[in-house]
């Protein structure tokens, strides 16, 4: 049976290197991680779905929480034979990151946890995001995506990142969105989670974030038992596209630490 969800799978073939698994955040798709997936599939595997809603994966309307993103991560690693790996999100990747560490923490390796908040949501911001998913259902992405694009990156961020951060956003399903935002709306605390991660972590955080600022950042690797904050200058929300290069050292060192133990 096939998998559920769409996925990019880049696999370099023998490699005692531990995969790399890429959760993309809202409401963007798996080719956020492309200068990710560049950069690293040349020595370990590499692999990046779109979460269900978004990209090329299947829309379910309603409702879709934090722990069927997990189910779906999960049933996709079986199919593909992947038992333990490192996992990475950002934003609402990293939400669905630690969903995970609650649920799968014996196949994780590593943790990436970049642009997010470990934090349940707050009633504002549940009614926030309740109203933000029927305004996107009633009127589409476009006025959305016009709106919030200099938050997601920098104002200051190239013309091509701009574009492509636009165009992930714009195609994203509006029943994808709305489903996914409900589900987040509900989402618990994740810091006793990662209180007791029993693996590295890696916080990643653009120094312009609003959306999740560098205190908050801050915040979550005072709470995590081993783990390394970088802040990446010139960025907003989406180091990873906005500043490529160093996030990818960045990442690429936290790996090569991780290779090295038993």
């Amino acid at each position: 049976m096939p998998p559920f969800l769409a996925f990019e799978d880049k696999d370099p073939g023998t490699t005692s290197r531990t995969p790399l698994v890429l959760v993309h955040g809202h409401p963007f798709d798996r080719t956020m991680w492309h200068p990710q997936l560049t950069e690293f599939a040349t020595t370990r595997r590499v692999i990046a779905p779109d979460l269900r809603g978004y990209g090329a994966s299947p829309v379910t309307p309603g409702t879709v929480p934090l722990s069927r993103h997990t189910a779906d991560l999960a049933e996709l690693l079986d199919h593909l034979g992947v038992h333990t790996f490192v996992l990475a999100g950002l934003s609402m990747g990293g939400q669905i990151a630690m969903e995970c560490a609650a649920r799968l923490g014996n196949r994780i390796r590593g943790l990436v946890l970049a642009d997010t908040s470990p934090a349940a949501e707050t009633p504002e911001g549940v009614r926030s995001r309740t109203a933000m998913a029927g305004r996107l259902l009633a009127e589409g992405m476009r006025g959305y995506a016009d709106e919030v694009l200099e938050k997601m990156v920098a104002p200051y961020a190239g013309p091509e990142v701009k574009a492509h951060v636009h165009r992930m956003m714009t195609a994203t399903s509006p029943q994808g969105a709305a489903a996914a935002l409900r589900g987040r709306a509900g989402r618990p605390d994740y810091r006793g989670v990662l209180a007791g991660l029993p693996v590295p972590a890696l916080v990643v955080v653009g120094a312009d974030d609003t959306y999740t600022p560098v205190a908050d950042a801050e915040a979550m690797h005072a709470i995590l038992p081993d783990a390394t904050l970088h802040v990446v200058e010139g960025a907003a929300h989406l180091p990873n596209l906005e500043r490529p290069r160093e996030f990818n050292r960045v990442l690429g060192d936290f790996l090569a630490r991780l290779d090295g133990r038993p």
